[in-house]
């Protein structure tokens, strides 16, 4: 059956060659079971039932990858795309959660649709590379800020902006306060183990930290094992009508294209580790492989988590030998036995999940090598994207005035024919939002 279903033969590879690949591949991704129930947490989401959204939508996702697209890659919720949840779209205009989700849903479906009609090689090959590239960085950047802020590490100073926040203090009532260098040391752990290639590295450090914050009085002790809690405070609670408001579209379509652009690139760079590009270029399964991304978004956001994405992570299992859609089944069947743990990840303090923060940025941000900085009209763009997120915290605004430098720069310098419409179109709607909403 398993030999029908992802013709194993074919592929040069075994039944335990891919569970092996996919428990990897699980082990190295691991750490957002623990990382997306906070961050979404933080927006007054039940941390509990985000936590089983989490684990289910992931699961879903993988099993749709595996059994529809037969595509060595994993799916879980983005990193990125949720901190533009709860920071942009949440705190940064004020909506609801619910609102949010409801984004969230139509920005799924609406994938599935771009899917269904093949415009998304229209739209992918229409953004310039070097935008892509800033976009993923400067996600990177925004990341980074948002890890640094929580941690303690860096904090508001009216002054200066920012300044560098006290890493050993004491609360009012003479606690000691350590979370900003046990943040540090999670840090140094995850880079340490994942250059060592240690498996399950980044999920491995968040424990570490996690018992450190136990001995030392920094979090009381929960349990690790129970029976899996309810998804009921956030199951089908999303607001699709509020997410239907003019202010929101701005929204839906930064979902979409950051979910787009950032899926086809991993399932574009997962495809040729694996050697499943043909000899043209092709791509055996792209399009039901993005069809099946499309549809986890919109489960997870029933469900009451952000955007569920494919996760670069996926090389891992790639490396191990993955190469069908076994190897994410498996992964999927690692996320639902997950379930069980949700005492442990209700217990992971912020700080504890700073590394994996940060090591996210770094893997964001290592696309910049890849811009050309002797050409001011690629390089600048870039530049603008890449600051404008964190400043503005904001990645919408970010990508907007990225989009309007990048075209007006192209046209004043003589390159006006480099920009083609739809970026036009683009830089024009984020220039009428700015002027007027």
């Amino acid at each position: 059956m398993l030999e029908q279903l992802f013709k194993l033969k074919e592929h040069g590879t075994d039944v335990r060659t891919e569970v092996l690949a996919g428990i990897t591949t699980f082990l190295t991704m691991a750490y957002i079971i623990f990382v997306n129930p906070d961050m979404l947490a933080k927006t007054g989401m039940d941390k509990d039932a985000v936590f089983v959204a989490t684990c289910v939508a992931a699961a879903i996702g993988c099993f749709i990858m595996g059994l529809v697209a037969n595509f060595p890659v994993a799916q879980a919720p983005g990193m990125g795309l949720n901190a533009f949840f709860t920071f942009t779209v949440v705190f940064g205009m004020g909506k609801t959660w619910e609102v949010a989700l409801g984004a969230v849903f139509l920005s799924g479906v609406l994938f599935i649709i771009l899917s269904a009609c093949k415009v998304r090689e229209l739209l992918i090959n229409s953004i310039p590379m070097a935008m892509r590239t800033g976009i993923a960085a400067g996600i990177g950047l925004f990341l980074a800020l948002i890890a640094l802020k929580n941690a303690g590490i860096v904090e508001s100073d009216p002054a200066t902006l920012v300044a560098l926040g006290d890493f050993v203090s004491r609360g009012e009532n003479g606690e000691l306060n350590i979370g900003p260098l046990l943040a540090g040391l999670g840090f140094f752990l995850t880079i340490a183990f994942v250059q060592r290639g240690v498996k399950g590295g980044v999920m491995l450090a968040i424990l570490i930290v996690t018992a450190l914050s136990v001995i030392f009085g920094q979090q009381s002790y929960g349990g690790i094992i129970s029976m899996p809690p309810s998804v009921a405070p956030t199951f089908f609670k999303l607001d699709i009508v509020g997410a239907l408001d003019v202010s929101m579209i701005s929204v839906v379509f930064a979902f979409l294209f950051v979910d787009l652009f950032d899926t086809a690139g991993t399932l574009v760079g997962v495809a040729q580790k694996a050697n499943l590009v043909k000899e043209d270029g092709e791509i055996p399964g792209l399009n039901r492989a993005l069809f099946a991304d499309s549809t986890a978004t919109t489960v997870g956001a029933l469900l009451g988590t952000s955007n569920t994405t494919s996760f670069v992570e996926s090389a891992s299992g790639v490396a191990e030998g993955g190469r069908t859609g076994l190897m994410a089944v498996t992964t999927g069947v690692m996320f639902l036995l997950a379930l069980f743990f949700a005492p442990l990840a209700g217990m992971v303090p912020g700080f504890a999940t700073t590394g994996a923060l940060l090591y996210v940025a770094i893997l964001m941000m290592s696309g910049l090598v890849s811009v050309n900085w002797r050409d001011l009209t690629e390089a600048a763009p870039v530049v603008i994207t890449c600051l404008m997120m964190p400043f503005t915290y904001s990645i919408a605004e970010g990508i907007g005035l990225g989009f309007i430098s990048y075209a007006v720069i192209k046209a004043l310098s003589g390159k006006g024919r480099e920009v083609n419409a739809c970026v036009w179109v683009v830089s024009l709607l984020f220039i009428a939002k700015l002027a007027f909403l």
